[in-house]
């Protein structure tokens, strides 16, 4: 008798394989020396494992090797400005300008994808009435607020609606995120507090001297300018900050401008940078009107002076 011994290597196959009896893969000590295409089987000396070869890598047969990789959860963060609506500046009499409403710049970090924002934006301020002989002053502004939920956490930024400016003769300047400007009646008199980080104090009236104007409102960066003795001089509202979120470099929170009583017309210089309104002005026997602040900006109204045909302006919106 002759018996062959037959030894296949590296054999391919193609639909089904049916054995019966034993069937003996090739033996490697490791994969280095295992030939590495698609199907290929063989036994691993090393950890006496059935290892087969899926295209990619090699494979414990009988094993679930694969594994879900589990992506991190989409986080953002928000940079963000929010600013309050301006305080309205102060009636008759030569009302303070308005306060600018309060300003904040920041980022909100880790924010998830399912997150809820809720945004308020706060409206400006009423001008004060045409009413010298009692209450006259102007409105405050509403305030401003960004909410996040994020998950199991809360945020909350809030802005504070800027003070009105003060009018008439029973009345004060308000206080807010910018305080309002003083105005002409009472000698002595502060103007309105601000927020700390968020704004400016209003003008104060610290002169003696007669129907010289309104005090200017706060700003985001400057106090309202004090009423003083110099008619043709207004009394300037608090300059606002700069900010380039929208692409665009601007100013917002600026203060209202303070009413006067100018000989020459240089009340056009009385606004805050930042939207505030400029003061009415008794320009010889001519009545210049008060203007409000600008919307979205948060800048306060301007004062209104001594004649019977102006009244404080409105503050401007937030943003």
């Amino acid at each position: 008798y002759y018996l062959y011994y037959m030894i296949h290597e590296d054999i391919q196959l193609t639909g089904s394989f049916q054995a019966s009896g034993s069937f003996n893969a090739p033996l490697h000590a490791g994969t280095g020396s295992a030939l590495e295409e698609t199907g290929s089987i063989f036994n691993d000396t090393t950890d006496n494992t059935l290892k087969v070869y899926d295209g990619n890598k090699w494979l414990i047969v009988g094993e679930n090797t694969a594994s879900i990789p589990i992506p991190p959860i989409p986080s953002a963060s928000i940079e963000y400005l929010a600013v309050a609506g301006g305080g309205g500046g102060g009636g008759r009499y030569y009302g303070g300008g308005g306060g600018a409403g309060g300003m904040l710049t920041g980022t909100l970090t880790d924010i998830e994808s399912s997150s809820v924002l809720t945004i308020i934006i706060g409206a400006g301020g009423s001008g004060g009435p045409n009413n010298y002989s009692g209450a006259a002053s102007g409105g405050n502004g509403v305030n401003s607020s960004l909410a996040s939920t994020s998950g199991t956490s809360f945020t909350t930024i809030t802005t504070i609606g800027g003070g009105g400016g003060e009018g008439g003769s029973t009345s004060a300047p308000g206080n807010g995120g910018s305080g309002g400007g003083s105005n002409d009646w009472s000698t002595g008199r502060d103007g309105g507090s601000g927020t700390v980080g968020q704004g400016n104090n209003g003008g104060s009236n610290i002169s003696t001297g007669t129907y010289a104007g309104g005090s200017g409102g706060g700003g985001k960066t400057e106090v309202g300018y004090d009423r003083n003795n110099n008619i043709n001089l207004a009394s300037k509202g608090g300059d606002g900050e700069q900010s380039s979120i929208t692409g665009t470099s601007t100013y917002y929170a600026g203060g209202g401008g303070g009413a006067m009583n100018a000989n020459v017309v240089y009340y056009v210089s009385a606004a805050g940078l930042g939207g505030g309104g400029r003061g009415a002005a008794d320009y010889l026997s001519t009545a210049v009107q008060a203007t409000a602040g600008t919307a979205n900006t948060g800048g306060g109204g301007g004062g209104g002076c001594w004649s019977n045909t102006t009244t404080g302006a409105a503050g401007g919106s937030g943003v």
